[in-house]
């Protein structure tokens, strides 16, 4: 009777040590955790100002298609447990036509867009959210945002000039003039393209609006440094037809995808 009274309380000995045990372990566990996620949260790369500008291209572009300035500014506010910002943007892009085909004159070698009529710039202030998706910890890693911004779209017709020698030599800058009616070929006397300056007091206005979505991703090695690719799609519709092109189908709607690459700084 009296072993079986040892092994009882030695057994229930065990028992309490091992829930003992146990209970350190979980309690250790928990605290661990806790302070983990104390510690992950602290390093989280989280500021309360982004400000950086860029050059940008497009699928309506050259290479170069335009400069952007964006400003992103923290909300108190989460949206799915998310961060995120009030995003603002200026950009000032050059839309061309698929159609623009630069052409060179057999005489005098001086090249020039056959049936182009018009530039068409287009300045678009932006406002819209910024959601950080993936926050980078630390100096490592890389941060990636949905963003969705809206706004008025400013489209400047900048007309195209063309140079035109006349009978007596002499050479003329100005814009083309077409009149199918006339049945006289409108290129008559052209030997090339205009200056890129001249013109601009002949811009006519033509207001639309656009609605555009991209995916930012910040790359900077430094913490207070933002260098990032932003990578989107716009779409944007005028109030009437921008005549781009005088042989081609114009049109008041356009898309495109587009690439930006920045610079800038943050502040806590």
């Amino acid at each position: 009777m009296i072993v079986v009274t040892e092994r009882y309380t030695c057994f229930m000995i065990r028992v309490k040590f091992l829930l003992f045990a146990s209970i350190l372990v979980v309690m250790s566990t928990d605290m661990y955790a806790q302070r983990r996620a104390k510690v992950l949260e602290e390093s989280e790369d989280t500021y309360k100002t982004f400000t950086s500008g860029g050059i940008t291209t497009n699928t309506n572009s050259g290479i170069l298609g335009g400069a952007v300035f964006r400003r992103s500014s923290a909300l108190s506010s989460k949206l799915f447990g998310k961060n995120q910002y009030q995003y603002l943007a200026l950009e000032l892009v050059n839309v061309k036509h698929p159609k623009e085909i630069s052409q060179q004159d057999f005489v005098t070698g001086a090249r020039f867009v056959y049936g182009k009529r018009n530039y068409l710039f287009v300045l678009r202030p932006e406002y819209g959210r910024e959601i950080t998706l993936f926050n980078r910890h630390e100096d490592e890693g890389i941060s990636i945002s949905g963003i969705v911004a809206a706004g008025p779209s400013l489209g400047l017709e900048k007309p195209y000039m063309v140079q035109f020698q006349g009978s007596d030599g002499r050479v003329v800058t100005r814009a083309l003039k077409i009149d199918p009616s006339s049945g006289s070929d409108p290129y008559d006397g052209a030997i090339g393209a205009g200056s890129f300056f001249q013109g601009f007091g002949q811009t006519k206005i033509v207001p639309g609006i656009h609605l555009k979505t991209a995916v930012s991703f910040e790359l900077s090695a430094f913490r207070d440094n933002v260098t990032g690719v932003e990578v989107g799609f716009i779409a944007e519709a005028f109030t009437r037809q921008v005549q781009i092109m005088a042989y081609s189908e114009n049109r008041s709607f356009y898309s495109s995808g587009y690439i930006t690459l920045y610079f800038g700084s943050k502040k806590r």
